[in-house]
């Protein structure tokens, strides 16, 4: 009698919400898997928020570690880590461990496999800025984990040429950003069913009919200090504008918060509140007409739903959007916030241009494309979208409009 071929023992670790975001479709597939083992391991970077992701995917944590301190640095984050970590890889004997992105608790949980031989397989590898110190610490954590790796699952064939350019040693794959199949099975759910439309819509009961909504999101620790007042100075000057209401959940962060709530807090048509789950979130892009946003994820996710972003940083790794036309850079400086809102909010024929329906990030199907290749079979590789509905906006058109739309705030 033949003996059964032993399943191939995987970890995945991870710690932040966004990680969570991103990591629960996989996850959900690698246990469909009959050849896999699956397990996964939380560092609770982000416990609280993290466990809403757990929960709407019905996910449950084989292991839990408590890394998190008040008045945490980034040294004795990773400290702690690396203590907790190791344990879990002794317990488990993984044949591979799964990290995503560019967290600290990816960054350690994949140089930990890296110590003990473990194979490390990153998932949304080959991002580049160009710039280690932007975003910071985030880009260079995701080259140390792309350096080490041996699979390399790249969401776009831009990052893949960015793994082959530096002669890597991992296997690299173009699968599509799993973000793509969270947010569709998400959106999917929402569309279907008008009773959970109508739950989700009582959150945001203090919407107008009458203004369109500008959805705020902002964290980075780049930002932190000078940008974020930077950012609530362009945000009172929008909110004096009679067509306009901002909602803006804000991160919990004193870093965030605290600027924010002292600077914002007293405006009748901006709309703070407290970090949404990821259902309500998918269903707060869905009413926006414009996103601002920090968020690497959220560069991804809003193009996907025909919402334009602009982006409140100077340099991005996902410079897919920006090609395309549906993401623009702007920076912290307040009056390139203005500018590029406004004209988004003046120019409908601009807004449609750069809301087009062109997704450069996935289709829905790279979570299946992961499991193909961690069981070693044929992988048929994303292809992005490259029709579109409209031209994209040029640097000409958007310079011009901008100026006008500024006249028009006051």
């Amino acid at each position: 009698m033949a003996r059964a071929h032993p399943r191939l023992k995987v970890l995945s670790i991870f710690g932040t919400r966004p990680e969570a975001i991103k990591m629960a479709p996989l996850v959900k597939a690698l246990a469909a898997e009959p050849g896999i083992d699956s397990q996964i391991c939380i560092t609770g970077q982000h416990q609280s928020m993290l466990q809403q992701v757990l929960d709407m995917f019905e996910l449950k944590a084989d292991y839990t570690l408590d890394v998190m301190t008040p008045g945490q640095t980034l040294n004795t984050l990773t400290a702690a880590l690396y203590a907790a970590i190791d344990p879990v890889l002794e317990q488990a004997q993984p044949d591979k461990v799964l990290v995503h992105g560019d967290t600290t608790s990816a960054m350690v949980a994949a140089m930990s496999a890296f110590h003990r031989r473990i194979p490390v397989a990153h998932i949304e590898a080959g991002l580049r800025t160009g710039d280690i110190h932007q975003p910071w610490p985030e880009e260079m954590n995701r080259r140390s984990i792309d350096l080490i790796s041996d699979h390399l699952f790249t969401p776009t064939s831009e990052s893949r040429r960015n793994v082959l350019g530096e002669r890597l040693q991992g296997t690299s794959f173009v699968t599509g950003n799993t973000v793509i199949d969270a947010l569709k099975m998400t959106a999917e759910r929402i569309d279907s069913n008008r009773q959970l439309r109508v739950a989700l819509d009582r959150q945001f009961s203090f919407l107008e009919p009458g203004r369109k909504v500008l959805l705020v999101t902002g964290h980075r620790r780049e930002n932190f200090g000078d940008g974020f007042l930077d950012i609530c100075q362009a945000l009172r000057t929008l909110a004096s504008r009679a067509d306009i209401q901002i909602v803006y959940p804000v991160h919990l962060n004193p870093n965030v918060l605290g600027p924010v709530t002292e600077r914002l807090g007293d405006l009748p048509n901006v709309h703070l509140i407290k970090p949404l789950d990821y259902l309500s979130f998918v269903r707060l892009m869905q009413l926006a007409h414009v996103v601002l946003t920090d968020s690497g994820g959220v560069q991804e996710e809003a193009p996907s739903l025909g919402k334009p972003v602009l982006v409140m940083r100077d340099v991005t790794e996902r410079p897919e959007a920006v090609a395309a036309g549906t993401v623009r850079l702007v920076g912290t400086d307040p009056n390139a916030i203005v500018r590029g809102v406004c004209a988004l909010f003046d120019d409908e024929q601009l807004w449609r241009m750069a809301s087009r329906s062109a997704n450069p990030y996935g289709d829905g199907k790279a979570c299946a494309r992961i499991v193909d290749a961690l069981m070693g079979r044929p992988v048929d590789e994303f292809v992005a979208q490259t029709s579109l509905r409209h031209p994209e906006p040029s640097e000409a058109q958007w310079p011009s409009i901008q100026r006008r739309s500024v006249a028009n705030l006051h």
